[in-house]
């Protein structure tokens, strides 16, 4: 591997939009190859042997552009496929997951406090937070809601008012109350954090783990000694499936015209 190969990332959807955003602006010299599964989104209601099958053929095509970082852009895939993914690809590349940077941040600037986690079936359903917080033996106190529909919902509706009522009715729930942060375990959710935060008055601490992931992808660049100083900061998207919502999320995230390439998986 050398620096300036291309990072990978991929999700579902939109979702892992939010990450790439705060990837570009930490490291703005670094070529983006971005695919997005929109024929399969979203993963969240998934088998964990469809998302790894799908996992492995975008890996395929990663890899096929010399990319030297696979960021798993997505929880649900995170969850199901990204030790299988770090097995198939080896030393060809360096696999990320959203999860593990989340889970070291909230060691160090969350322990002993009670936390509320949304985010798919698929992501809720694993209970890996819970495994992973609860090796950390940290004293935090997590509770956790499946919000199914949401990723659905936004990658249809952005941060529409349509999505209002759907998401009172998951916030309302008794899961999450008494707590001191509030984490957003789906990339998609970043997108309606503003509207997440008005639920709660602005009173309650929400998560965004764009960031986080963002600041822990630049380090292992570092430490890697993979930082590419001399690009130019170009960004290829590809998707399985064009759909409107995709190609207006682009809009939203990157000013900037955005080129999208066709890539059906499995033909």
């Amino acid at each position: 591997m050398i620096a300036e190969q291309p990072i990978g990332i991929f999700d579902s959807g939109i979702g892992g939009l939010t990450i790439t955003q705060a990837i570009v602006k930490q490291l703005p010299t670094e070529d983006i190859i971005y695919f997005g599964d929109t024929a399969h989104l979203p993963y969240g209601d998934k088998s964990t042997s469809a998302i790894q099958a799908y996992a492995i053929k975008i890996t395929d095509l990663l890899l096929q552009h010399h990319c030297k970082m696979i960021l798993i852009a997505c929880n649900s895939a995170s969850t199901a496929a990204y030790d299988l993914i770090k097995e198939y690809v080896a030393d060809k590349a360096i696999i990320m997951n959203v999860i593990d940077p989340l889970i070291y941040h909230l060691r160090d600037t969350h322990a002993n406090k009670r936390l509320g986690l949304i985010g798919t079936r698929q992501t809720i359903h694993s209970n890996i937070y819970q495994k992973k917080i609860d090796h950390l033996n940290c004293g935090i106190s997590l509770t956790s809601l499946a919000t199914n529909l949401l990723a659905s919902a936004i990658e249809e509706f952005g941060n529409h008012k349509a999505i209002d009522g759907l998401l009172a009715e998951y916030l309302s729930h008794s899961t999450l109350t008494h707590l001191d942060a509030l984490i957003l375990a789906c990339t998609h959710y970043p997108v309606i954090k503003h509207k997440i935060q008005a639920y709660f008055n602005n009173q309650l601490e929400v998560i965004d783990p764009s960031d986080i992931i963002a600041e822990a992808v630049k380090k292992r660049l570092q430490t890697e000694k993979l930082i590419n100083t001399s690009g130019s900061g170009s960004k290829q998207f590809f998707i399985s499936d064009y759909t409107e919502s995709f190609a207006a999320g682009t809009k939203i995230f990157f000013d900037e015209t955005i080129q999208l390439k066709h890539y059906p998986l499995w033909e």
